[in-house]
């Protein structure tokens, strides 16, 4: 017996990834239903074999069905979210909206699965922003081993992340740099994106870091530990899909570079490609389509005392959002919404 799944959002990026990430991990599912803005009604998008037509979220009845994983914008969450639980259907919400909210469960689950069972207090979950859900994946083995003081990152984030507007806006610049009198102007972002990098992601707050780069600090120590510092320099890079992180990490004890890639290698979620030699690595060409967070260039940092160096890279649609999200119903599945 399985479960009855709504995908809201099925249209975008995200919300595709969700439905071919639920039939590649053959979640349990009776039904499923695909949900878009009245626009995108009647769109159709592919489950496996099949073909789902689009319904209206707007008119859409939540009662009867287990699980809703949201994939848009906060303002439409705000509305449908909460109805959604009203109904007694479990919300996964993919938006920042309820990240921060004490009385939601902020969950990756090679983390903080435990963390799951509070659903029951608003009928919500929710998942991490893209950056730090890849982060946590490969900091938790560590952190237990060592005890994480502090950890400076720099992102660079693909394209993908904004959204399919921001795909096309790297596409056709990239084209019109070859072809006089054909040059794009930036609309999506402040800056050209091709051939470029902007040190800007989200809006800025009044201490000069970028909500994205608050978001990485708020969320690392919800879902890891509150005692972490955590700094971080968000970067958007003309990559379309994957994001990648330098990470320094400064810890109470001192940790091996060989005992902390033996570690990762073991971790749950983790990948280790770690060669000193060129290519010895993984870039986010090869990680497009991976379920694994890839951590390479581990290595000691002789300028603190306990800290070590490592770099970061997952698929941002499916680690960072569509696969973070299908994980979750699959720990839900097991530990608190049992069928059969």
């Amino acid at each position: 017996m399985g479960y009855r799944v709504a995908v809201v959002g099925a249209t975008g990026n995200v919300g595709r990834e969700m439905l071919a990430i639920l039939d590649e991990r053959q979640f349990p599912v009776d039904e499923v239903a695909a949900l878009a803005s009245r626009r995108s009604m009647g769109t159709e998008v592919s489950f496996g074999d099949r073909t789902l037509r689009c319904q209206d979220l707007e008119q859409f009845d939540f009662s009867g069905w287990d699980i809703a994983l949201f994939a848009i914008g906060s303002e439409a969450t705000k509305i449908h979210a909460p109805r959604a639980a009203k109904a007694g259907c479990v919300v996964i919400d993919n938006s920042s909206l309820y990240r921060y909210d004490p009385d939601v469960p902020l969950v990756v689950p090679e983390v903080n699965a435990d963390a799951v069972m509070g659903y029951s207090r608003r009928g919500i979950i929710a998942n991490p922003n893209c950056s730090t859900a890849q982060m946590v994946v490969a900091l938790k083995p560590l952190h237990d081993r060592a005890r994480i003081k502090r950890v400076v990152v720099s992102t660079y984030q693909s394209v993908s992340g904004t959204g399919k507007e921001a795909m096309d806006e790297l596409w056709n610049q990239t084209k019109g740099l070859y072809v006089p009198g054909q040059e794009v102007a930036p609309k999506v972002y402040p800056r050209q994106i091709a051939f470029n990098v902007i040190p800007h992601i989200d809006v800025f707050m009044e201490d000069g870091q970028t909500r994205e780069e608050w978001k990485m600090a708020v969320e690392t120590k919800k879902i890891l530990d509150p005692a972490i510092k955590v700094t971080a320099t968000c970067v958007r890079v003309p990559v379309f899909v994957g994001h990648s992180e330098a990470v320094n990490v400064e810890f109470e004890e001192f940790l091996d570079e060989e005992e902390a890639r033996d570690i990762l290698r073991e971790a749950p979620g983790c990948m280790v490609i770690d060669k000193r030699e060129p290519g010895g690595y993984v870039t986010p060409i090869e990680c497009v389509g991976d379920y694994a967070t890839f951590i390479s260039r581990i290595r000691q940092d002789p300028t603190v005392e306990n800290g070590l160096n490592m770099w970061i890279v997952s698929d941002n649609l499916r680690k960072g959002a569509a696969l973070n999200a299908v994980q979750i119903a699959e720990v839900l599945g097991q530990r608190a919404l049992k069928k059969g």
